[in-house]
């Protein structure tokens, strides 16, 4: 039996614990399987129908989807009214640039455009044998049920599901996958179902992230982003600021720009849509939720939020430390109110309503996490001044209750879960950038098996939030670019945090499953004694390229590991940033890459102690010497980067050449040092800190 810190958010989707994917040697759902079941046989294989195909959500859909169903055989029809300007079409040159041109093709062509009048399906969509439509047509209610009735009387026994931004299944009369935007790209879906069907695990075998939520008015994306809308609405009628400001200063708070996201999306739809969700939220939870007369407004006549650029002042006086306080209590006061129904009515796990503000709106962290870092206390003290501004919002949808349990599992490890059988533990990270919450959760794991007495440990990603891992969240970086002490005290930090996966575990094996494993993850990894791949995953340090110096023992501890006759590749993959595919380096950086189901059989063997002909490759304590500086690295035009080379070939002279129990202070000093440099404000990381926190 496997115990577990918390619930795996793969349990929600009926796909069992990430330790019996190991046990088992293979994932838990076959994309094969669950099309035949969905689609019928290869001898029988219906098709897929969007209806509404060439709008924003249909189009994005049906090019995501297509590219996945096409290897199997499955059609995909585009249904749409004769009167709408084609959606699909715009999609093809990113999808070229995505896929190359033939593969591209070949999508484009598995697609069947057809168009109706709304009130009878074409007479040849019968041939196609349609056995999923996935409906998004406008939001009229009683449009919606009359076109579900429709396809039932054509095609008796067919799965519907529609995306619809605010209606629950039990208004609609069928389930929801409700989708993210940029539809063609987000993989989160919310799913509103009575079980876990072979549909929302299908989405899941083809890549994509199922996310269960309860069945509500509106969706949790839709509760956080249109929540902060408003929030930003409500601070413009108290103070007059204008949008574009008010955007400013959100990104800085909590990361999203939501006008601005209503422009880009197109405000014609996004501003219907965002006073639509809210609309039907007033009429259930009442004024927290109640639309501003401006967005009445621009819901009628699409007005763009944002002015010209050339209309903007040039002369932006900021708040003081006071004003800005008070805008935090209009903008965060609000969405921690807004969490505390999402929690009371249990909208979902709270792993995944925290990620889907990540996720999904942009949250820097999520909301739930957010909430966390004040407490419960100070979250209840933020809604009651919050209240004070806004005093209808007391009467109703305001539960403080929520925020009790959180001191429990489910509230702390909110990004990483750890389990195990009593001999072997799996910690899972359901997060693709490292960051402070993730480092202290990840303690938390290990201090959880620790005590559990468990000496083997798999590290992974959880296999459904997060589908790779692209290295250290650049944001933790802002305030080292200031200040060299807070970038020692982060590098020291997160690299205690991974000497422990090799010193305080017999076994410990990192497993790479995902696409791409990066910067500070793949130093995170490169901790546990075996580190496993699948074949296709990308590896890679791109530090280089932002610049700024490896601070997690990149460079130093991969050359412990390795044969001196192959430190010239990882000095190469340290001072050009290029990734390489996990087959090319086994044995300098990685112990195994292999298929999936092999590799998930490798790591399983190595854990319980079954070497399979890999001898662990221990780490040098010493100090180590001969490590090359000429790798024929090709000089760089660009001076950021020849300076970052420098001082990631200095970080690597002075970490490997003293003994490892001082090289953890050596490297932490050199990567603060360099973030705190000229070259690193003025990079990516201290263009994005001047972007999101300059004001």
């Amino acid at each position: 039996m496997t115990k577990s810190l918390r619930q795996s958010t793969l349990q929600t989707l009926g796909l069992g614990s990430v330790t019996d994917i190991f046990r088992g040697g293979r994932l838990p759902a076959d994309a094969g399987d669950l099309v035949d079941r969905v689609f019928g046989g290869p001898a029988d294989r219906g098709s897929l129908v969007i209806s509404g195909a060439n709008g924003i959500v249909g189009s994005g859909k049906m090019i995501q989807l297509s590219a996945r169903l096409e290897p199997f055989g499955v059609r995909s029809i585009s249904l749409a009214r004769p009167r709408t300007a084609d959606g699909i079409g715009p999609h093809y040159p990113r999808l070229v640039e995505a896929v190359g041109r033939e593969r591209a093709d070949r999508i484009m062509g598995n697609i069947v455009r057809m168009t109706y009048d709304g009130n009878s399906l074409p007479a040849d969509l019968g041939k196609w044998h349609p056995r999923f439509l996935l409906e998004a047509i406008p939001e009229i209610l009683e449009v919606k049920k009359e076109h579900y009735r429709l396809f039932r009387d054509a095609f008796p026994g067919i799965e519907i599901r529609s995306v619809t931004s605010g209606f629950p299944s039990s208004e609609l009369g069928v389930g929801v996958a409700h989708p993210a935007f940029p539809h063609e790209i987000n993989k989160i879906w919310e799913i509103v179902e009575d079980k876990t069907s072979p549909v929302t695990q299908l989405l899941w075998a083809l890549g994509l992230i199922p996310v269960p939520v309860s069945d509500a008015w509106s969706f949790v994306l839709d509760v956080l982003f249109c929540g902060m809308t408003l929030a930003g609405l409500r601070y413009h009628r108290a103070t007059n600021m204008p949008f574009w400001k008010i955007d400013k200063y959100v990104r800085k708070l909590a990361g999203p720009n939501p006008f601005r996201a209503h422009d880009v999306i197109g405000a014609q739809g996004a501003n219907f849509l965002t006073w639509s969700c809210l609309h039907h939220l007033a009429q259930q939870y009442g004024p927290l939720f109640r639309p501003t007369p401006e967005l009445c407004q621009r819901k009628q006549t699409s007005q763009n939020w944002y002015p010209l650029d050339h209309l903007r002042p040039l002369v932006d006086w900021p708040l003081d430390r006071d004003a800005e306080e008070g805008f935090a209590d209009w903008i965060l006061g609000a969405m921690f109110q807004m969490a505390s129904l999402l929690l009371h009515e249990r909208r979902g796990h709270l792993s995944h309503i925290n990620a889907i503000g990540e996720l999904c709106a942009q949250f820097r962290r999520g909301i739930l996490a957010m909430i966390r870092s004040v407490g419960a206390e100070g979250a209840i003290r933020r809604v009651e001044a919050y209240h004070r501004l806004h005093p209808e919002a007391a009467g109703r949808s305001w539960y403080p209750a929520a925020f009790e349990q959180i001191e429990s599992p489910e509230w702390q490890q909110l990004y990483v879960n750890a389990e195990h059988d009593g001999t072997v533990g799996v910690i899972s990270i359901g997060r693709e950038s490292y960051n402070g919450d993730v480092d202290a959760e990840l303690n938390r794991a290990i201090d959880w098996l620790k005590a559990q007495r468990i000496d083997r440990v798999i590290l992974t990603g959880d296999f459904h939030l997060a589908t790779q891992m692209v290295g250290a969240d650049t944001s933790e970086f802002f305030p080292a670019l200031e200040d060299a002490r807070e970038g020692h005290r982060l590098a020291a930090a997160w690299t205690a945090t991974a000497r422990r996966l090799y010193n305080e575990f017999k076994v410990s094996v990192g497993f790479i499953g995902g696409k791409r494993c990066l910067g500070g993850f793949l130093e995170l990894l490169m901790h546990c004694h075996y580190l496993v791949a699948v074949d296709d995953a990308a590896l890679g340090m791109p530090e280089v390229t932002l610049p700024v110096v490896p601070g997690m023992e990149g460079c130093h501890w991969p050359f412990r590991k390795a044969n001196p006759a192959q430190w010239p590749k990882l000095v190469r993959l340290l001072l050009c940033g290029a990734p390489v595919k996990a087959p090319e380096a086994v044995e300098w950086l990685i112990d195994y890459a292999g298929p999936m189901h092999e590799s998930l059989r490798t790591v399983w063997r190595l854990v319980n102690g079954d070497a399979a002909g890999l001898p662990m490759r221990r780490v040098d304590e010493g100090s180590l010497q001969g490590i090359p500086a000429d790798v024929g690295v090709p000089a760089s035009d660009n001076p950021a980067t020849e300076a970052a080379r420098k001082a990631i070939l200095d970080s690597i002279r002075a970490s490997t050449t003293v003994p490892l129990s001082d090289a953890l202070e050596v490297q932490a000093r050199h990567s603060a040092g360099f973030i705190a440099g000229s070259f690193c404000r003025e990079g990516s990381i201290g263009a994005e800190h001047k972007k999101t926190m300059g004001l």
